[in-house]
């Protein structure tokens, strides 16, 4: 736990990916502060930054507090924490800051404080079913298990955690929650390791811890507007000269991300079966830098397993809306 708790996954990459030695100041939005790595990373090797952090988590934000504090020197001048979930990151900032910013980094994947923390209940030998990233938001994994109806919860399964048997898996919790509610993630995990194998190494409940985790904290809708609020700022100008770098962490996520890139950097979005263009085909608003994914080198992963799934991504906004 101690080894890998504070590891920030592809920081040199994402952080040289921005190329913010190309501004005499620039500023940057850290939507997923986390612990502070990445920011920490930015603030050290470019004196003349300054890094807009984002958490839901409170605690999150407490820590990297301090730890940026301790080792940036002049962390006041150059810092600013906000309490917000990344889907609100940019509309919270005021359009004289949103004309500095020059990168927008997201780092998707669940802390590793929050992982090892057992009283949030990510972990599958926890004793509580909690999960969520926001402690104040109503919703947990407790009463998704406990009260979502089985279509809903089959659904969940197979969507966000891709599971091939998710009915099998649905038909087990509807079995055993009629007997006892579940309260503990060890109780979930257990359920799923009696009836599920394990497939190459890979724990059998990790894709529906996923799927839970994902549904109490909306995960896949908040990325999405996100990306949605970058787009409005670089349609409207607010931003100018950005590059965008979101690290995901499984293909839902990926995909969304993916996309989302192909589709800013199209130049004509007339539909498909047009015979000429009428859109004025200008409407690029930059460039994809990562056709394929950056992934994490294998000394990392040997350093760190829980990077071994990361993919970075990189977009930049091109000068047509500059």
């Amino acid at each position: 736990m101690g080894a890998m708790k504070h590891i920030s996954v592809l920081k040199d990459e994402l952080i040289q990916s921005l190329e913010l030695e190309r501004f005499a100041h620039a500023g940057v939005i850290d939507c997923t502060l986390g612990y502070g790595g990445h920011t920490l990373g930015i603030l050290q090797s470019h004196a003349h930054a300054c890094v807009y952090g984002f958490d839901r988590d409170e605690s999150a934000l407490r820590l990297a507090e301090t730890r940026l504090k301790e080792q940036v020197a002049d962390s006041a001048s150059r810092l600013t924490l906000r309490h917000s979930d990344f889907a609100h990151a940019l509309t919270s900032l005021s359009e004289s800051e949103l004309a500095q910013i020059r990168g927008i980094i997201a780092d998707l994947g669940v802390s590793s404080m929050q992982l090892d923390d057992a009283h949030r209940g990510f972990g599958f030998s926890s004793p509580h079913l909690d999960m969520r990233m926001d402690s104040s938001a109503s919703l947990d994994a407790a009463k998704v298990l406990n009260t979502y109806a089985p279509r809903r919860l089959e659904e969940i399964f197979r969507i966000h955690g891709e599971i091939r048997h998710s009915k099998k898996l649905t038909d087990l919790i509807i079995h055993e929650r009629s007997k006892k509610p579940f309260q503990s993630a060890q109780e979930f995990s257990s359920l799923i390791e009696k009836h599920f194998p394990r497939v190459g190494g890979i724990h059998p409940a990790t894709l529906a811890f996923q799927a839970l985790r994902i549904e109490v904290n909306d995960e896949l809708s908040q990325i999405q507007a996100l990306l949605d609020s970058i787009e409005s700022a670089m349609i409207q100008g607010l931003l100018r000269d950005c590059r965008v770098g979101i690290i995901s962490f499984h293909s839902l996520e990926d995909r969304i991300i993916k996309q989302t890139f192909k589709r800013w950097e199209k130049s004509c979005i007339c539909p498909q079966n047009t015979m000429k263009c009428e859109c004025g085909n200008n409407h690029a608003l930059g460039k994809n830098l990562t056709k394929k994914p950056i992934v994490p080198s294998m000394a990392e992963i040997s350093r760190n397993k829980r990077a071994r799934s990361a993919k970075l991504r990189i977009f930049e906004q091109g000068a047509i809306h500059a």
